[in-house]
C-alpha cells in the first residue's frame, strides 16, 4: 500500500476521493449523482486545456495564451452560428479548431523560428488575442439568443447520463494518451523536456517539436472555445479572462514539472478534477468567494512547494513514457 501511494496519480487518486468523502459527509447533495456529473462537466474544458498546456510544459515551454485563444475562437464560432444559424454544427466546431491552429501556429513559429523564449510570446499574443476579439466584434458580445440551437444544442446532449463535452474529453485525452505514449515524436517531448542538448545531438529536431506542441494548444484552445461559449450561451473578450493560470495549476498539481520532460495524462486529468471538486466544493461549504479564492491559492502553492521538494530531493517520478524517450533518444 505504501508503495502504491509513493505514485504521484495514486496518491492524489486517494486525497482527491477522501476530500470528496468528507464534503458528502458535511453536505450530503454533493456526493449526489446530479452533482458528480455536474462536476465532471464543469471540469471537462479545464481538462482538455491541461493536457494541451502538459505537452507544451514537457518541452520546457508555457503557453499564457490558451485562454485568449479559447476566447477569439469562440467569437468567431459564435459570429458564424449569429450570421448563418443553418449550418451544421460540425462547420462552428471546425471553424474554432482552424483558428486555434492558426493561433498556436503563430505562437509556435514566433518560439521555433526567431528563438524568442516562450513566456515572452505568450504572454504577448495573451494580450493581442484578447483585443483581437474586441476588434473582430466590434466591442459586442454575442447572446444565447443570436447563436441558433443548433450551435448551443451539441455540448449539452447526453450519452449514457454524461455530456457530450464529457466524452469529447475523453476522446481528447485518449488522443494525447496515445500521441505521448505510442509515437516516436510524443515520446520525443519527454526526451526533449529531459535534456535538450541530448536530444537534439540524438537527432530530435527541437524547433519542430515546438511548433508542434504549440499548434496542438492551439487547436485544442480553439475546440474548448466552441464548447464554453456554446455551453454558457455568451461570446466576449472577457470570457475565460485567467483561465490560464488554473490550467497551469492542474498541470502543476497533477505532477507536471514546470522544468520539463515529466508529466502524465493521468496526472494532468487528476490535477484538473482535483481542481474541479474544490471550485464545485467550496460554495457547497457555504465559503464566501474572498476565501475561495484564498484557499485555491494556497492549494495550488502548497502544490508547487511539494513538487518542487519532490525535485530537489531528485525522486521525480520516472514515467514509462520518459523512459521509452530516452531509450528512443539512444
Amino acid at each position: 500500500m505504501i508503495q502504491f501511494l509513493k505514485h504521484r496519480e495514486a496518491a492524489l487518486g486517494v486525497i482527491i476521493a477522501a476530500m470528496v468523502a468528507a464534503i458528502g459527509a458535511y453536505a450530503p447533495a454533493f456526493v449526489s449523482l446530479d452533482n458528480i456529473i455536474r462536476v465532471l462537466n464543469d471540469t471537462s474544458i479545464l481538462a482538455m486545456l491541461a493536457l494541451a498546456q502538459m505537452m507544451v510544459i514537457l518541452t520546457r515551454g508555457i503557453d499564457l495564451s490558451t485562454a485568449s485563444t479559447l476566447a477569439l475562437a469562440g467569437m468567431i464560432s459564435a459570429s458564424l452560428a449569429q450570421n448563418h444559424p443553418e449550418l451544421p454544427v460540425i462547420a462552428y466546431i471546425g471553424l474554432a479548431i482552424v483558428t486555434g491552429i492558426v493561433l498556436g501556429f503563430i505562437n509556435g513559429s514566433l518560439i521555433s523560428f526567431l528563438g524568442i523564449p516562450p513566456i515572452v510570446v505568450t504572454l504577448g499574443t495573451l494580450a493581442v488575442y484578447r483585443g483581437m476579439i474586441v476588434v473582430y466584434g466590434g466591442g459586442n458580445q454575442v447572446n444565447a439568443s443570436e447563436m441558433g440551437d443548433v450551435f448551443q444544442s451539441f455540448p449539452k446532449l447526453s450519452v449514457f447520463g454524461l455530456s457530450t463535452l464529457f466524452w469529447i474529453m475523453v476522446v481528447v485525452a485518449l488522443g494525447v494518451w496515445l500521441f505521448l505514449s505510442m509515437t516516436r515524436t510524443g515520446r520525443g517531448l519527454y526526451a526533449v523536456g529531459g535534456n535538450p542538448v541530448a536530444a537534439r545531438y540524438c537527432g530530435i529536431d527541437l524547433p519542430r517539436q515546438q511548433l508542434l506542441v504549440y499548434t496542438i494548444s492551439g487547436a485544442i484552445s480553439g475546440l474548448c472555445g466552441y464548447l464554453w461559449v456554446s455551453r454558457y450561451g455568451v461570446a466576449y473578450s472577457e470570457i475565460a479572462s485567467g483561465f490560464e493560470l488554473t490550467v497551469i495549476a492542474a498541470c502543476v498539481i497533477g505532477g507536471v514539472s514546470i522544468a520539463g520532460g515529466v508529466g502524465s495524462v493521468a496526472g494532468t486529468l487528476l490535477g484538473a478534477l482535483f481542481l474541479g471538486v474544490i471550485v464545485n466544493a467550496l460554495p457547497v461549504m457555504q465559503i464566501t468567494p474572498f476565501w475561495q479564492m484564498a484557499i485555491s491559492g494556497a492549494v495550488i502553492l502548497a502544490a508547487v512547494v511539494v513538487n518542487a521538494r519532490a525535485e530537489k530531493r531528485g525522486v521525480k517520478l520516472i514515467l514509462p513514457e520518459a523512459r521509452r524517450a530516452a531509450g528512443a533518444a539512444k
